[in-house]
């Protein structure tokens, strides 16, 4: 039996002895340092501050002139973000683009995750040297920063202020620092996903308010823009321009992205770019992208598409897509229908979208995809119910007072025959004139109820109209309305929008508090206000139990800013029950 040698212990080596004494007296000399060093880097829970944050407290700790911290990418075989400490914004502009992280010791870090030190970059056979204007570097530590077992990134020093080289005790207190580092990240990339998630929430509730409050009602009936060819969707690129305009400016700030735009299929199995959201729209509306391609066959059949540079892809054959990096490619898809394609595009060299960006864009452009089927279907219902509403004014026209018209000027005619006084004969007959006369006005306001949005744009009035009619289903009974003066050609466009969602809130506070079994709504364009301008008075009264002492007063506020903001005013007074019970809204601002 062989008996094994004993192994050397310290005390036995001299040379060994000094150099572990050595450690121990240098790591505890630098012990508070690096217990600062920890707290320093453990501070604050922004991710990129963070990495800022990590390369300077090494660079100090160790006395390096420059550090860095590589992001590794998700597929682990690059790096998708690289911060630099003690490099000055005027080298780093010469430099150029971050490296790509394959080549040199920063691949070799890469791909074998362990410490490694070297006296001299330019001897080293790993290096494969620097680009040009980046400064001179020759001494060099790499250490990885793990997160929860995983690799995030690396740790790179270089050139200490005294000319020496790296140490063991300077590897031994950078892997310390990089476990506390990897901690530090893991807390932050928590605490960024958590406010990621947030904002991406808050832009579905953003896109969905937007879409669904009706404050662009009249986008409905506006023209198909000129560019727009006749194809089956040409209709409903003009009738939801505002909302796929919202949604493009919403999925460019969340995602960061240079751009944001939504296209819509054609008529040859194409898409059409309808909306953008960027520093040059005009430039891009109504570009089209080919049906042959297999990008726009995938994304038509509700499939995502990613691009790690869209500038070199050669699945992308549009000239716009040379102008930006990695994107995006999302269909709006929602009920086996796909309505559109959302794309957002980040510019040339940014960093590529992680694995959860690409999760929260999916889902919203789900959400935005049923936020526009719920807008479009709302929109439905509003002008079936102007339709409705037509309908009845035109049949209550024909069917009563025109009758009832024609039969007084029956009888008046009966009477002119009838008296022998030549005045009270021909004034009779002015009469009769102007009953005709009525008549014809009436058939005319008749046919032009009559017409479809093409014919009759939406003005004030029908604006009012739809307002009161959607309020009557959760009343359970329909306000009384009345107009005074030129309500359509008199009031302005911005001053009629605002007068619109004066009338909304005011119906909803109505309905919310007030518990009213009697609403009038009056809209007078021949007010003026108490300087003598000439003003659009909005009046909504109710026989409700009135606002209590104690109650919120948050939506009259919202009214009289709104009419403030315009150079008008907002009142609250007495309404429609016995002893002046209920509220009257009033709302008034310059024409």
């Amino acid at each position: 039996m062989t008996v094994p040698e004993p192994q050397d212990r310290p005390e036995d080596d001299p040379g060994a002895a000094r150099r572990l004494q050595g450690l121990s007296t240098e790591l505890t000399a630098r012990v508070p340092q690096l217990l600062e060093a920890m707290r320093s880097v453990g501070t604050g829970l922004e991710l990129h501050a963070t990495l800022d944050r990590i390369c300077e407290t090494a660079a100090r700790l160790t006395g390096a002139r420059y550090a860095a911290l590589g992001v590794v990418d998700e597929a682990g075989g690059g790096l998708c973000e690289f911060v630099t400490y003690g490099v000055g914004e005027d080298d780093a502009r010469l430099i150029g683009r971050r490296p790509d992280g394959h080549s040199g010791l920063l691949g070799e870090l890469i791909r074998h995750p362990e410490p490694l030190r070297t006296a001299d970059l330019t001897t080293d056979r790993r290096a494969a040297g620097f680009p040009p204007h980046h400064p001179q570097m020759r001494t060099f530590l790499g250490v990885p920063i793990r997160v929860q077992g995983e690799v995030f990134g690396n740790l790179y020093l270089s050139e200490k202020h005294d000319g020496g080289e790296f140490t063991d005790h300077d590897q031994h207190m950078v892997r310390v620092l990089a476990t506390e580092a990897g901690l530090a990240i893991g807390n932050a990339r928590l605490y960024e996903a958590a406010r990621q998630r947030e904002r991406w929430i808050d832009g579905s509730v953003a896109v969905t308010t937007a879409l669904l409050s009706g404050e662009d009602a009249d986008h409905s009936n506006a023209p198909a823009p000129a560019h727009a060819p006749p194809s089956p969707h040409a209709d409903y690129a003009a009738h939801t321009h505002h909302a796929l305009t919202v949604v493009a400016e919403q999925a460019r700030k969340l995602a960061d992205s240079a751009a944001g735009f939504v296209l819509l299929p054609t008529s040859d199995g194409g898409l059409e770019i309808v909306a953008v959201s960027s520093d040059t729209p005009d430039a891009s509306i109504g570009t089209k992208l080919s049906g042959k391609g297999a990008v726009v066959a995938k994304l038509l059949a509700g499939e995502s598409v990613y691009v790690a540079d869209s500038s070199t892809d050669p699945r992308l054959l549009s000239p716009l897509s040379a102008r930006y990096g990695p994107s995006m490619l999302l269909p709006l898809h929602s009920d086996g229908r796909v309505l559109g394609v959302l794309v957002t595009p980040r510019a040339i060299g940014a960093r590529p979208f992680s694995e959860s960006e690409r999760t929260l864009a999916t889902q919203f452009a789900s959400q935005a995809a049923l936020a526009l089927m719920m807008a479009e279907a709302q929109r439905d219902r509003e002008r079936l119910a102007v339709f409705e509403d037509r309908d009845r004014i035109a049949r209550d026209l024909h069917d009563l007072v025109i009758q009832r018209l024609y039969a007084a000027g029956m009888t008046l005619e009966t009477a002119q025959r009838q008296s022998d006084v030549p005045e009270v004969r021909t004034g009779v007959g002015r009469a009769v004139d102007e009953l005709d006369i009525t008549i014809q006005e009436i058939r005319t306001a008749i046919f032009a109820l009559q017409q479809g949005p093409a014919e009759a744009p939406s003005g004030l009035r029908t604006r009012v109209l739809r307002e009161i009619n959607m309020a009557a289903v959760p009343l359970g009974f329909k306000p009384t309305h009345r107009f005074v003066g030129a309500v359509d050609s008199a009031v302005g466009e911005l001053t009629g929008k605002n007068l619109i969602a004066a009338l909304r809130e005011a119906l909803s506070n109505t309905f919310r508090h007030a518990r009213a079994s009697r609403i009038e709504v009056t809209v007078d364009a021949s007010a003026a206000l108490p300087d003598g301008t000439p003003a659009v008075r909005l009046s909504v009264a109710d026989d409700g139990v009135g606002i209590p002492a104690g109650g919120r007063r948050s939506g009259l506020r919202n009214l009289r800013r709104r009419a403030e903001s315009l150079g008008g005013a907002s009142e609250v007074g007495p309404g429609l029950g016995e002893d002046g019970g209920g509220t009257t809204v009033i709302w008034q601002a310059p024409l």
